[in-house]
């Protein structure tokens, strides 16, 4: 079964290099650099950061090395928290379509597709993410475990769709699980439920949380790449989506949302959703009802359609690229609590451009804002996790007692932030949990 190659070759065949505890728990003294934190900006003075344990254990001004130590001259280089990325889709951002449903779909391309597209990604400094949805356990456990190199993952597990939501990704020969017994291609791969009434969403959440799931993601509205459902759809009952709110919530977390549209959102608030991911098309009423209610919006800036893409596509993509020029002016003015992902899915070519995409806000924000927004705003979403975070601790600030997420960047990223979308030349030590995955600087 593809499902079983799927969960054993991510975690039992993956021979990468695994890291020592001695390493984890050794002193690591970074010399001679300016930290940037996001609540206060740059340090007007050299800086001396010390860890121990994955922990930031003293930022102190520059001092002389102590040669029982080991030590990493900075060389007057800007220290920053490492990147957030809180919307990917860790296992289907690495597969095209095409290699998810031909029938040729190997461990090989599996191994090699989603552990490289890990492992290039905390090469590009983006030492945390949400997984917004798909197969992930066994790709987190393995990097935890250091048999596979990859960021930090906050797991939302397969999908919840009702049926014909945006989460139904079922080809026109596949019938319902409900009437003839057979699981979809996608449900098998662990990819989506499809869950229909209070009852199947109670199972469908508990699934998740039973496998280790740190949030739930729930469809709530029509999407741009689905075949079923028009962006306009409104998915799930109210009493549908209360029952995942309250699955949820029983174990300390929280439900997130896609959703475009004012009464997609405006249900899911109402029955507790604490996240909405997307949001292009929302109206000032709901921004206002979000904001009131203390709801995140978690959104991207999407690319224009391009000429080779499905025409239907192209169609329902339109007002959400036009709702997107408005939504970001509109929800900095009001103030509304904004986090920042990518949300690439089956197109793994866009992968490199991951921190190129940053860029794009500058449109709207400054250098400041958008450093905080991809550093502590998105590690302030993570934790709305609560107890269910599988990394507990401060990410998204360098201070004392955060966790040892860092990256140095050679130029200052407040002047010029082209330097976040050249981490392969610009970022000269990626640090994660006090381990340096990367180190140019000799």
């Amino acid at each position: 079964m593809l499902l079983t190659a799927f969960l054993t070759i991510i975690f039992v065949l993956i021979s990468r290099v695994s890291f020592s505890q001695n390493e984890l728990d050794g002193k690591i003294v970074i010399n001679n650099v300016k930290v940037y934190n996001p609540k206060n900006g740059m340090s007007p003075i050299l800086q001396s950061v010390t860890i121990e344990n994955g922990i930031i254990e003293s930022i102190k001004p520059l001092e002389i090395g102590n040669e029982n130590v080991e030590s990493v001259d900075g060389k007057g280089c800007v220290l920053i928290p490492g990147l957030i990325d809180v919307h990917v889709h860790m296992s289907f951002g690495a597969l095209s379509m095409r290699e998810m449903m031909s029938p040729m779909l190997s461990e090989g391309l599996i191994m090699r597709k989603v552990g490289g597209n890990a492992e290039k990604m905390l090469l590009r400094g983006f030492t945390s993410v949400r997984d917004a949805g798909g197969p992930i356990f066994p790709l987190k456990k393995a990097i935890d475990e250091g048999k596979l190199t990859g960021p930090r993952i906050w797991p939302s597990g397969a999908t919840i769709s009702q049926t014909a939501g945006h989460g139904d990704f079922r080809t026109p020969d596949e019938s319902s699980r409900k009437f003839f017994g057979e699981p979809s291609r996608a449900e098998r791969f662990n990819a989506t439920f499809i869950a229909d009434g209070r009852p199947e969403v109670l199972t469908a959440v508990r699934e998740n949380l039973r496998f280790g799931a740190s949030q739930i993601k729930l469809m709530a509205g029509g999407g741009t790449s689905s075949a079923y459902d028009p962006v306009d759809v409104t998915q799930y009952t109210f009493d549908e989506m209360l029952a995942a709110v309250e699955a949820a919530e029983d174990w300390g977390t929280y439900v997130m949302v896609h959703a475009y549209t004012p009464r997609a959102v405006q249900r899911a608030i109402k029955a507790g959703v604490k996240c909405v991911e997307h949001g292009q098309m929302l109206d000032q009423k709901t921004l206002r009802m979000m904001k009131k209610n203390n709801v995140w919006l978690s959104t991207q800036n999407l690319v224009e359609s391009t000429p080779d893409m499905d025409p239907m596509r192209v169609e329902k993509r339109k007002p959400v690229i036009e709702g997107q020029e408005q939504l970001w002016p509109l929800a900095k003015k009001m103030k509304l609590k904004i986090a920042w992902g990518t949300d690439f899915l089956f197109e793994p070519e866009l992968n490199e451009q991951q921190n190129a995409y940053i860029l794009r806000l500058q449109k709207w924000f400054t250098n400041a804002e958008i450093l905080k927004m991809i550093t502590q705003d998105n590690a302030e979403l993570l934790q709305l996790s609560g107890l269910r975070s599988p990394y507990p601790g401060k990410l998204g600030i360098i201070e004392e007692g955060a966790l040892a997420d860092l990256i140095l960047v050679d130029g200052n990223p407040l002047e010029d932030l082209t330097l976040i979308a050249k981490p392969e030349e610009k970022f000269l030590l990626i640090m994660k949990e006090g381990r340096i995955y990367k180190n140019i600087l000799n």
